[in-house]
């Protein structure tokens, strides 16, 4: 299961030593709905190795603002406490993998 990530705790978490992947959601987006379940099962196969975690874009307006979150889903890939890469849209789970397995490498 993915970790809930906000305002408050996203330095902690981004800063953890650990590759993140950070997914930005609503609870009344379509396409978001069918992202999650992939997300979770990431965070199930990753876990150890990567911190996987949401955030909902309608309670933490500083998050969605320091990165310019104009559409959602939109996933960020971070390592080093920096943006690496992202994906936007409803995604497959092998364009995450393929992701995670860069931050990894």
């Amino acid at each position: 299961m993915a970790l809930e990530v906000t305002d408050s705790n996203f330095e902690q978490v981004v800063n953890s030593g650990k590759p993140v992947v950070l997914d930005f959601w609503a609870e009344w987006c379509g396409p978001c709905r069918m992202v999650s379940p992939v997300i979770d099962q990431l965070a199930d196969e990753y876990a150890g190795k990567i911190t996987i975690g949401k955030i909902d874009v309608d309670s933490n307006n500083e998050l969605v603002s320091r990165f310019g979150i104009r559409n959602i889903p939109t996933v960020l890939f971070f390592k080093d406490g920096e943006v690496m890469d992202k994906l936007v849209g409803a995604a497959q789970k092998p364009a995450f993998v393929e992701k995670i397995k860069a931050l990894l490498a």
